[in-house]
C-alpha cells in the first residue's frame, strides 16, 4: 500500500513536470534543410506549433536580421496561406555577382486563408535564403505568432550568454563553416558526379564504334587470307596440269 502511494505521487510529479515543461519547449523554431554554410544558400523551415487548446494559429510574422541582411529571400507557397514580403532600404548596399543591392527583405508574413494551425498540430513555412553571412556564427529571426482569439505571442528574446533558454526564445539558425572553395561541398560533389556520368555516357558510343571497327577489320583480314590461300592452291594445281600436258 505504501509503495502504491509512492508510485502515485511520483506519477503526479512527473505529469506536473511534463505539463510545465511542454509549453516552454514548444515554440517557433528554424531549421535548415541540410546545412546552412557561411557564404552559401540554404532552404529554411520555420516550424510553428500550436500551443493553445482552444485557439488556432492564423498568422506568423518572421523578421529577418538587419545586422546581416540577406540579398535573396524567396518563400515557398504554402496551401491555405497568403504571403506578404516587406523590404527596407540598406544603409550599406550589398554587392552580389557584380550588382549592388540597395534593399533587402526585412519581414515575411504568412496569413491563414482557408487554413489554420489547429490545436495539437504544427505547420512548416519554407524559405530559400542567401547568401548567408561569412562573419557570423548564427542568425536570429524574431517571430510573432497570432491566434484566432486575438492573442499574440512574441518569440523575440535572443539567447542568453549563459546558454539558458529565455522564456520566449527567438528562432536561431546555426551556421556551419564554409567549404574551402566558398561553395556548398555537397552540391559540388553531386555536380562533379553528374559530369563524370555524362562523360562516361558520351565515351560509350565511341568505345562501341571502335570495337565494331576492330571486329570488322579482323573479319576482312581473315577473308582476304582465305581467298589468297585458295588462289595459291589453284595456281599450283594449274602448274602441275600444264607440266603433264607438255610431257605428253
Amino acid at each position: 500500500m505504501k509503495l502504491s502511494r509512492i508510485a502515485l505521487a511520483a506519477g503526479v510529479t512527473a505529469s506536473t513536470v511534463l505539463l510545465v515543461a511542454g509549453p516552454a519547449s514548444a515554440h517557433v523554431s528554424v531549421q535548415p534543410v541540410g546545412e546552412a554554410a557561411k557564404g552559401g544558400y540554404a532552404t529554411l523551415n520555420f516550424k510553428v506549433p500550436n500551443e493553445r487548446d482552444q485557439a488556432s494559429t492564423v498568422k506568423l510574422e518572421v523578421n529577418f536580421p538587419a545586422d546581416h541582411p540577406l540579398s535573396s529571400v524567396t518563400p515557398q507557397a504554402v496551401p491555405g496561406w497568403k504571403i506578404s514580403i516587406d523590404k527596407s532600404k540598406l544603409d550599406k548596399p550589398l554587392e552580389v555577382h557584380g550588382k549592388k543591392i540597395t534593399e533587402a527583405v526585412s519581414k515575411v508574413t504568412w496569413t491563414a486563408d482557408d487554413s489554420e494551425i489547429a490545436p495539437g498540430y504544427f505547420q512548416q513555412f519554407p524559405v530559400s535564403v542567401g547568401a548567408l553571412p561569412e562573419d557570423a556564427d548564427q542568425l536570429v529571426f524574431k517571430a510573432i505568432q497570432t491566434y484566432d482569439n486575438k492573442e499574440v505571442v512574441r518569440w523575440i528574446e535572443e539567447p542568453k550568454a549563459g546558454g539558458e533558454e529565455p522564456d520566449s526564445p527567438a528562432p536561431v539558425l546555426k551556421l556551419t563553416a564554409a567549404s574551402e572553395d566558398g561553395h556548398g561541398g555537397a552540391a559540388d560533389d553531386d555536380a562533379k558526379e553528374g559530369d563524370d556520368h555524362k562523360a562516361a555516357d558520351s565515351d560509350a558510343p565511341a568505345k562501341e564504334s571502335s570495337t565494331a571497327a576492330s571486329s570488322s577489320s579482323d573479319t576482312t583480314a581473315r577473308t582476304l587470307g582465305i581467298i589468297g590461300i585458295v588462289i595459291g592452291i589453284a595456281g599450283v594445281a594449274f602448274g602441275v596440269l600444264a607440266g603433264r600436258r607438255r610431257s605428253a
